[in-house]
């Protein structure tokens, strides 16, 4: 009779450890699924690089620049070049005019993809603005830079030889404490006010 609730504490401490590891991995599904992301290319996340490509060859593929504001921000944000032809393996710079034209200081961060998403693989930021919080103050304007380069193997990716363009799309949102702060239904109704 000894022996059950040896059974029980046993299956007590089994059951919170995997509740407990399940609440762990529920915390770390998001940073992993982005570290996931940026290794891979993964869901149209570009891959981070630290140099150019190092080679240049002969195709061009035309990249077309997005730029979008949630309403609650406030915010006028435009590529200076909506579209440019760009060589494979050819360093890129472009830049994006962000203007504050609220009345109010306000602070806002971009996220970003690329598609079609299967060629964020190949699609290379060696500097971006993205993830950094910018503070605005009204009338504030900045420009940044965005630097890339699409990759050469992405000649040996059948699924892409016949590519012919890829779009860069930034969202900038309101943040707080380096996070996208999502709109209330609140905020959405006086921002069209």
């Amino acid at each position: 009779m000894t022996a059950a609730p040896a059974n029980h504490r046993r299956t007590a401490l089994i059951c919170s450890a995997v509740v407990l590891g399940m609440t762990g991995l529920s915390f770390a599904a998001v940073p992993l699924y982005d570290m996931f992301c940026k290794a891979t290319g993964f869901g149209g996340t570009p891959m981070i690089g630290t140099s150019g490509a190092g080679r240049i060859i002969d195709r061009t593929v035309s990249v077309r620049f997005d730029a979008n504001v949630a309403p609650a921000l406030g915010w006028r944000f435009e590529a200076e070049q909506t579209e440019i032809t760009a060589r494979v393996g050819e360093t890129q710079t472009v830049f994006y005019k962000i203007t504050n034209t609220s009345s109010r200081p306000a602070t806002g961060i971009a996220t970003y993809n690329v598609q079609p998403s299967q060629a964020a693989a190949h699609f290379v930021k060696i500097q971006c603005f993205c993830f950094t919080e910018n503070t605005l103050q009204p009338g504030e304007s900045i420009e940044a830079p965005v630097v890339f380069y699409i990759d050469p193997e992405i000649e040996a990716n059948r699924e892409l030889a016949s590519l012919k363009s890829i779009t860069l799309s930034y969202t900038y949102f309101p943040s707080k404490a380096g996070q996208p702060v999502a709109e209330s239904k609140g905020d959405a109704a006086r921002s069209s006010l």
